[in-house]
C-alpha cells in the first residue's frame, strides 16, 4: 500500500508541476501578483503590472516590425467610475531567430512591465475595487509560433476620499467703506 501511495502522489506531483509548466501546452506568459493601487478620488495614479515570458520563448511586442505579427495588448474594462486611461507598454528588443535569421524581430522575453493609467472619477465612492482584462500574445520559441492566447489580467484599487477642497474668501473691494 506504501509503494502505491508513494507512486500516486509521485506521479501527481509530476502531474501538478507539468500543469504549472510553460509553453504551447500552459501559459507561455505569466502576471505577476499586482499590488495594490491606492488612489484618491479625481486624482490620477498609475499601476505597474509585471509580466514574465518563460524561458525559450519570446512574444511580439506591442509594436511588431510587420503588420502580420500579432502585438501583444493590455486591455483593462474600466469599472463604475474608474476610467482606464493610458497604458504604457515598453520598448521590445529586436532579435533574430532561426526560423528567420536576416529578419528582425520586435519582442519581450524574460520580465517586462506595462504600466497604466487609472483615473478614479470624483463620484467614485470610496472603497475597494477589482479591475479585469486580458493581456493578449502570441508565444514563439525558435521553431514555431503558436496560437494566440489570452492571459487573464486583475488588480485591485482601493479609492480613498479626497480631502475636503480649500475654502475661498469672498473677493474684497480695496477700498475701505
Amino acid at each position: 500500500m506504501k509503494v502505491f501511495l508513494a507512486s500516486a502522489l509521485l506521479l501527481f506531483s509530476a502531474w501538478a508541476w507539468a500543469q504549472d509548466d510553460f509553453g504551447p501546452q500552459g501559459p507561455a506568459v505569466k502576471m505577476a501578483t499586482a499590488p495594490v493601487l491606492t488612489a484618491v478620488q479625481g486624482k490620477p495614479d498609475t499601476i505597474s503590472l509585471q509580466f514574465r515570458v518563460a524561458s525559450g520563448y519570446h512574444i511580439n511586442s506591442n509594436q511588431p516590425k510587420s503588420e502580420f505579427l500579432i502585438p501583444t495588448v493590455l486591455k483593462v474594462e474600466a469599472t463604475t467610475d474608474i476610467v482606464i486611461g493610458k497604458t504604457t507598454y515598453p520598448e521590445g528588443q529586436d532579435m533574430s531567430f532561426a526560423f528567420a535569421p536576416d529578419e528582425k524581430l520586435n519582442v519581450y522575453t524574460g520580465d517586462f512591465i506595462i504600466d497604466v493609467l487609472v483615473r478614479p472619477l470624483h463620484s467614485v465612492q470610496p472603497g475597494k475595487y477589482v479591475v479585469r482584462g486580458t493581456l493578449k500574445y502570441q508565444a514563439c520559441d525558435n521553431a514555431a509560433c503558436y496560437p494566440p492566447k489570452q492571459l487573464p489580467v486583475s488588480f485591485d484599487v482601493k479609492i480613498a476620499k479626497a480631502p475636503p477642497a480649500p475654502v475661498q474668501n469672498p473677493a474684497q473691494s480695496p477700498h475701505a467703506h
